[in-house]
């Protein structure tokens, strides 16, 4: 036996340090940061596509639709390529990939062109998303994932924030209808930064640290989507139903609080910026809460039904605006710090990449549908300045997927609490 032989070692190399873990998460953040701003910048600049471009409200919903669109299908390719050439290779793949399409987007006024900009956009900022968590799972798991993934949330989701409150910190830019897609081009060099040191890291870190699995390389078997368990298809259509009632309605709000409820530009601007600021102090504290506690599928329940009034009173009352926004910024950190990591305790880790695809592909086409239809509804029902309760019609829609959320928050909480649990509600960390 060779470890008894003369001059033999055992080496074991140790586990990687708790500053060196959260090193690389950041690298992956600021990476995914850039793809939030790509994401998010169209919101803002809608009530000037309508103005100068003369763009209606069904041509800003396919703008946002068709970022989706193609991810139907290839965040299952990504998840795909995620576990063939692993993580830190695909993240700066599909950071490139979001930066050539975001300059593409920038260049002309035509239509055509820049749904073909937005479409690779959508291509490479999603699957850049998946790359992260999966490389997130792969460094973390086992110890504070949930917190984890609610910090990445945090640095991510403040390119949410740079993006809708963009007219009030570059009011400047908002003259003109390009000038505000070059700067997204600027955002979108962080999506090359990031992956870039994110490789660096993960490769130095490969050869000190023992970390987790990179997936496999063996052929994926397609039929394998129909074996996952229970639990995950219903994170899968809770993720699908509650970003259906969050994501279209921030591609129209700023347009609805400003011709709906009669507020300024900086002010909508503003508003809308609530809800990704609440997710980043709510997204990190909600993580470290689920770690602690567990109860995963109760505290979707409970975002899930905080989200379902939320557009009523907006539609109906004259609350404060920032009581409805608030809530919904509460429900926005809650649900998706519990719902992404949840995937890694319910599926295989050697296919984390493919089934967090395969969510990624149900949600986009979600989206597909949901930012087409309050389009449509918007124009159908003359939404405008001199005709607020156009809008009443697509609040109603929000409402109803929000319903649809919490019965399958529910159901996970009946499938996750019974004898084919995986520990959704148990499994607590400290770490």
């Amino acid at each position: 036996m060779t470890d008894h032989l003369p001059g033999a070692t055992s080496v074991t190399k140790p586990e990687p340090s708790r500053g060196y873990r959260w090193a690389v998460l950041l690298a992956m953040s600021v990476a995914v940061y850039g793809s939030y701003y790509a994401f998010d910048c169209i919101g803002p600049l809608a009530p000037l596509l309508s103005r100068q471009l003369h763009f209606s409200n069904t041509n800003i919903g396919s703008l946002q639709a068709i970022f989706s669109l193609p991810n139907i299908v290839m965040v299952l390719i990504g998840g795909i390529i995620i576990d063939r050439i692993g993580a830190k290779k695909a993240v700066f793949l599909f950071g490139a990939t979001t930066f050539v399409g975001l300059v593409i987007t920038s260049l002309t006024p035509n239509l055509a062109v820049m749904l073909c900009g937005r479409l690779i956009v959508g291509v490479g900022a999603e699957s850049l998303a998946i790359a992260t968590i999966a490389g997130n799972a792969r460094w973390f798991r086992g110890k504070e994932l949930s917190l984890s993934y609610g910090v990445k949330g945090t640095i991510e989701r403040f390119g949410t924030v740079s993006a809708v409150t963009s007219p009030a910190w570059a009011a400047a830019a908002y003259r003109y209808w390009q000038w505000p897609l070059l700067l997204a081009v600027g955002f979108g060099g962080f999506c090359v930064l990031g992956a870039a040191l994110y490789w660096i890291l993960e490769s130095r870190g490969e050869k000190r640290y023992t970390i987790g699995s990179e997936g496999n390389s063996d052929r994926i078997v397609w039929r394998e989507a129909f074996t996952f368990n229970r639990s995950f298809w219903l994170i899968v259509l809770m993720c699908v139903t509650f970003y259906s009632g969050i994501f279209p309605f921030l591609t129209f709000a700023q347009k609805f609080l400003i011709q709906g409820k009669h507020i300024s530009p900086q002010s909508a601007s503003l508003l809308v910026g609530m809800l990704p600021g609440f997710t980043m102090l709510g997204t990190p504290l909600f993580g470290l809460l689920a770690d602690r506690i567990g109860k995963r599928s109760l505290l979707m329940m409970f975002g899930s039904l905080l989200l379902i009034p939320v557009y009523l009173m907006l539609a109906y009352t004259d609350v404060p605006l920032g009581i409805p926004m608030a809530m919904m910024g509460i429900a926005f950190s809650l649900v998706p710090a519990v719902m992404w990591p949840c995937i890694a305790y319910v599926v295989d880790e050697r296919r984390l990449g493919f089934a967090y695809g395969l969510m990624d592909a149900v949600q986009q086409a979600g989206l597909v549908v949901a930012n087409q239809a309050i389009g449509w509804s918007n124009d159908h029902f003359g939404a405008s300045s001199a005709n607020p309760g156009g809008y009443v019609p697509g609040m109603w829609m929000f409402s109803t997927v929000g319903i649809a959320a919490l019965v399958f928050a529910i159901w996970l909480r009946r499938v996750e609490t019974g004898p084919q649990g995986h520990g959704l509600e148990t499994i607590t960390t400290r770490g």
